[in-house]
C-alpha cells in the first residue's frame, strides 16, 4: 500500500507542475502549522514508499486537490515509472538553512553580485580549462551556499539567491568534470539541481541535470546516463526556451548512442532531427536564459558528427567535422582540440590514416599544454584507434612521438 500511495502522490504533484518542495510547502500550509515541518526530503520519502504519510495524508490530499481515496487506490500500472529529475536530487537538502543565522540580511544586490561573477566563470571556462579554473569555482560555489544557509533575505530574494547558486554549479560542474573529478563533479551536479527546483526553475534544473546525464554517459554509467537525460527534457516541458529544448535533445542523442544497440542508435537519429527543429523555432523575441548563449547550429552539427563518429559513420562525420572546423574560432583551444579528436578517428574509420595521423597530430599538440583531463582522456583514444595502423609511417611517426 505503502508503494501505491506513494506513486499515486508522485502523480498528482506532477500533474500541479510542482516540485517535491513545493508540495511540502503546501502540506505544512493545508494544515495550519508554524514553520516546515514537512520538508522536501520527506515529500520524497512518501513518494519512493520509505515513508507512508499517515496523519500527513487528508492535508496532502486537500493540498493537491484530491480525495483522498484518490492517493490510497491500488496501482494498475504493470510498467514502473520512468525516472524523474526529483529521483536523482541528494538524498538531504545541503541547502537547508542554518535555525540560527548569524550572517546579516542580504538583498538584491549582493545577489547581482554574484550573477556577474558566475558569468565571470562561465566565460573564462571557454578559454581555461577545469585544472585552471577549479579553485576558484569551487570557493566560489562554498562562498556562495555560506550565503543562502547562514543570512537571512526577502522570498524574492532568496529565489533568485538559489538560481544563481544553480547556475554556478553547473559551470563548477563542469569545470569538475573537464578536469577529471567526476565524483566531485556529481556532486556538485545535484546540489545545483537541487537549488533550482526549489527555485522551481525547471529550465535550469534541465541543464544541470543534461550535464551530469552528459558525465555519466562518458564515465561507464550509459543507462544512468540515458534515464537522466530524458528525464531533463521531460522535466522542462514543452514550454522550455527553443535553445534549451534543443540542448536537451542533444544530450539525449548523445547518451543514446553510448548507450549502445540498434534502438537506441535510432532514438538518438530522432533526437538530433528534433533538436535542430527545436533551435529553428528560436528567434531574436524569445528571450533563453544567458548561459544558453553557446547554443547554436554550429554545436548541433559538432554533437551530430560526433554521433556518427561513435557509431562508426565518418562518410556522414568527417564532411560535418570538417565544415565546423572550418568556421571554429582557434582561441578556443580545448574546444578545437576535442573536435579535432572526433575527426581523427573518423578519417581511421574510412580507412584514411595518413589524414587520421595528420589530424591527431595537430590535437596532440594543440592539447599538450591544456589542463583538461577531457583532451587528455580524447588523445588517449585516438591513439588506440591510430594504433590498428601502426605500420603505415604516418602513423608510426604520431605513435612515437606521443610515446
Amino acid at each position: 500500500m505503502g508503494s501505491a500511495i506513494g506513486a499515486n502522490i508522485r502523480r498528482e504533484r506532477e500533474r500541479l507542475g510542482w516540485s517535491q518542495a513545493r508540495l511540502a510547502h503546501e502540506v505544512c500550509r493545508a494544515a495550519g502549522v508554524v514553520g516546515e515541518p514537512v520538508g522536501r526530503q520527506e515529500v520524497s520519502r512518501w513518494e519512493t514508499g520509505k515513508r507512508t504519510p499517515r496523519e500527513w495524508l487528508p492535508f496532502l490530499a486537500a493540498a493537491l486537490g484530491v480525495p483522498v481515496e484518490v492517493l490510497t487506490a491500488p496501482q494498475t500500472a504493470a510498467e514502473p515509472p520512468l525516472p524523474t529529475l526529483a529521483d536523482f536530487l541528494p538524498a538531504e537538502d545541503p541547502l537547508k538553512p542554518l535555525s540560527g543565522r548569524t550572517g546579516g540580511r542580504l538583498g538584491m544586490g549582493q545577489v547581482d553580485d554574484l550573477q556577474q561573477r558566475v558569468h565571470g566563470l562561465r566565460l573564462a571556462d571557454d578559454f581555461l580549462a577545469g585544472g585552471d579554473l577549479m579553485r576558484p569555482a569551487l570557493r566560489e560555489l562554498r562562498k556562495s551556499v555560506r550565503m543562502y544557509r547562514e543570512h537571512s533575505y526577502s522570498d524574492l530574494t532568496g529565489r533568485q539567491l538559489l538560481v544563481q547558486i544553480g547556475e554556478l554549479a553547473q559551470i563548477a560542474g563542469w569545470i569538475a568534470s573537464d578536469a577529471g573529478q567526476h565524483e566531485e563533479a556529481e556532486r556538485i551536479y545535484r546540489l545545483g539541481l537541487s537549488a533550482a527546483t526549489q527555485a522551481e526553475d525547471r529550465t535550469l534544473a534541465g541543464n544541470l541535470a543534461g550535464s551530469l546525464a552528459y558525465q555519466l554517459s562518458n564515465t561507464g554509467r550509459e543507462v544512468e546516463g540515458l534515464d537522466l537525460a530524458r528525464a531533463a527534457l521531460d522535466g522542462a516541458g514543452p514550454t522550455a526556451p527553443p535553445k534549451a529544448r534543443a540542448l536537451y535533445l542533444d544530450r539525449v542523442a548523445w547518451s543514446a548512442t553510448k548507450a549502445g544497440g540498434t534502438e537506441n542508435a535510432q532514438h538518438a537519429m530522432r533526437a538530433l532531427g528534433e533538436a535542430s527543429e527545436a533551435l529553428a523555432e528560436d528567434s531574436e523575441g524569445i528571450e533563453s536564459p544567458a548561459y544558453l548563449y553557446w547554443v547554436d547550429a554550429g554545436e548541433l552539427r559538432v554533437m551530430e558528427s560526433r554521433v556518427y563518429t561513435e557509431l562508426r559513420r565518418p562518410l556522414r562525420a568527417v564532411p560535418l567535422l570538417r565544415e565546423v572546423l572550418g568556421e571554429y574560432d582557434a582561441t578556443h583551444t580545448r574546444e578545437l582540440a576535442l573536435y579535432l579528436s572526433w575527426l581523427a578517428v573518423a578519417y581511421a574509420d574510412a580507412n584514411e590514416p595518413e589524414e587520421a595521423a595528420a589530424t591527431a597530430e595537430r590535437m596532440l599538440t594543440l592539447s599538450a599544454d591544456i589542463a583538461s583531463e577531457r583532451t587528455a582522456e580524447r588523445g588517449r583514444v585516438v591513439l588506440a584507434r591510430l594504433a590498428e595502423y601502426a605500420d603505415v609511417p604516418e602513423v608510426r611517426a604520431v605513435l612515437d612521438s606521443a610515446a
